[in-house]
């Protein structure tokens, strides 16, 4: 079988105008990046937005997945191959995505464009600098960041306490030796020291705004509302407060514009904007989701990581904040992982194990009970690796409908493309016209942060309790007593686990999650409570994908997948 790379590079891309028309967006809306990338304008999608209010509604469908392992689930393979899997059954669908980070593509998970024949092209423009969004948003923040010292050097008007500066600076790279630093050494001329450090830009408050904010004016409003750092009398300074909001916003001015790309099949695919699940919100732009909505009569979207993390904080952060109401939930996991869940190696995940696999499902079973408490109808879908063992699958399928109460269809689409897909496709169709759904949020906003913080812990990872360290339970009263108590919580935690320990697979139930900081993302609109050893700014593994990355003698990029 060709490698991902080797069949994105042999496929016959459409032009990007064509690709527009699939959804009536007329060329002159069109921003063109070349010929196969292009930005749509936000003029034209207000409008498309008030013209679908006279048409019937368009589904949500959220693809989530089980807790990832090294294995692979395939949660944005199986997201194209559903929308791809749609249009073959004959729907008019979108898939709106996420944009991949250069930290973890020279890092450890690789490109983030799908896979197969279920993917995202251009992949290599994709998975590299793109459009340049995230490079727009690692200015935008260090502007902000550059005032700060700025107004701190000349005279400090906005009375900023240089020791509780709360904006740190961002690179869209992994590198741990940011993480904790000093600023401003080396003489008066470079200002007044002091302690500093690097976020990745995923974890930018900037990031976050951008992928929750409507429209410009609204971009704007939330930068504004940015808490930058807090004065002597602990009375917050806000980016607004240092004139900074207007030249953020001139930065970020074409980067909120859509980006629409296509997929192997010629599906069109908006993917903008990229915060991690697993120390921000996980999801792609609303102004991307709400254009699919606008333009289609499917819109096939994924929350990053697992259930627990993606699924939860775009229900919770991204649908309470848009008034969007998903039809239908799908849940992604592979054999090979449910083996891993259950405890087996890397190395023997192509032995047959039933008792692995039943071992697993624990897992599968607690993500689908999760998404239901949300009011949705669920479907597992198997990601189909070569080498599955069919009394394994046997197993999965019958445990999803005997004790989960959920239909299990095995998917092809990564060897076969979207008709790979189609009976994926088929019981989605049917859940999100059903009627079923009846989307609500787990926690009402008067509830206090703590409350808020325990429900998500007690309700979604299976908790025992929470504890909060008393600098975190300071924080939080800070916070409250500023006025955001009504806020949502935004849990930064491994992925890897229902807990903060990484190591325990499964399902765990009983343990203790333990806050250690809280930080306020005003502009945003939530607050994020840090657990476990997570950290805002990842590291490179020992072996980063990096080593392995080159062109060819041809000038092909060799490494990226």
């Amino acid at each position: 079988m060709a490698t991902d790379i080797e069949i994105a590079r042999a496929a016959k891309l459409e032009p990007i105008l064509k690709i527009a028309e699939k959804i009536n967006i007329p060329a002159e809306a069109i921003e063109p990046y070349g010929t196969k990338i292009g930005k749509v304008d936000l003029g034209f999608l207000a409008e498309a937005q008030e013209r679908a209010k006279s048409r019937p509604k368009s589904k949500l469908v959220l693809v989530t997945a089980i807790n990832p392992t090294a294995a692979g689930e395939g949660k944005t393979t199986t997201s194209v191959g559903l929308a791809d899997a749609l249009r073959h059954i004959g729907k008019k669908s979108v898939v709106a995505l996420r944009e991949p980070s250069l930290g973890p593509c020279f890092g450890m998970k690789g490109g983030a464009a799908g896979g197969g024949h279920a993917q995202v092209v251009p992949m290599e423009a994709i998975n590299l600098h793109f459009t340049g969004d995230f490079h727009a948003i690692s200015a935008a923040h260090n502007l902000l960041a550059a005032m700060i010292d700025n107004h701190i050097y000349w005279g400090n008007e906005p009375a900023i306490d240089s020791r509780r500066v709360a904006l740190r600076r961002v690179v869209d790279m992994n590198d741990r030796a940011l993480r904790q630093i000093v600023v401003s050494l080396g003489g008066v001329a470079n200002g007044y020291p002091r302690e500093n450090g690097f976020d990745i830009t995923v974890a930018s408050e900037v990031m976050a705004i951008f992928c929750l904010a409507r429209n410009l004016a609204d971009l704007q409003e939330r930068l504004g509302k940015i808490i930058v750092a807090y004065g002597p009398d602990k009375k917050p300074v806000t980016a607004e407060d240092l004139k900074a909001a207007g030249a953020m916003t001139v930065l970020l001015k074409d980067a909120l514009m859509p980006n629409l790309v296509q997929t192997l099949e010629g599906t069109p695919a908006f993917i903008h904007g990229g915060p991690f699940a697993n120390i921000a919100h996980g999801c792609n732009s609303v102004i991307a989701t709400t254009a699919g909505l606008a333009l289609s009569d499917y819109t096939v979207t994924e929350a990053g990581f697992g259930a627990d993390l993606g699924a939860e904080k775009f229900l919770d952060i991204k649908c309470r904040k848009a008034g969007l109401a998903p039809s239908a939930a799908v849940i992604v996991a592979t054999l090979r992982a449910l083996k891993a869940q259950g405890g087996v190696a890397k190395a023997d995940l192509g032995k047959e194990n039933h008792g692995a696999v039943k071992a697993g499902l624990a897992n599968l079973g607690r993500h689908v009970a999760n998404v239901r408490k949300f009011g949705l109808p669920v479907v597992v879908a198997i990601n189909h690796f070569g080498g599955d063992h069919e009394s394994e699958l046997d197993i999965i399928a019958k445990t999803s409908r005997d004790e989960f109460g959920a239909e299990a269809i095995l998917c092809k689409h990564w060897a076969e493309g979207g008709k790979g897909a189609a009976k994926l496709a088929e019981k989605v169709v049917e859940l999100a016209e059903s009627g079923k759904a009846n989307f609500h949020v787990l926690y009402p906003d008067e509830l206090s942060l703590t409350e808020k913080m325990r429900k998500i812990a007690q309700e979604i990872y299976g908790a025992k309790d929470i504890s909060i360290e008393p600098a975190a339970k300071k924080q939080i009263a800070d916070i409250e007593a500023l006025g955001f108590g009504h806020l949502p919580v935004c849990v930064a935690k491994t992925q890897y686990s229902f807990s903060t320990d990484p190591t325990k697979l499964g399902a765990p139930s009983d343990h203790i999650v333990g806050v250690r900081e809280v930080r306020l993302s005003a502009g945003a609109g939530f607050v994020v409570m840090i657990t476990g050893e997570i950290m805002t700014m990842p590291g490179l593994p020992k072996v980063p994908a990096a080593v392995n990355i080159k062109l060819d003698d041809k000038g092909q990029i060799e490494g990226l997948f």
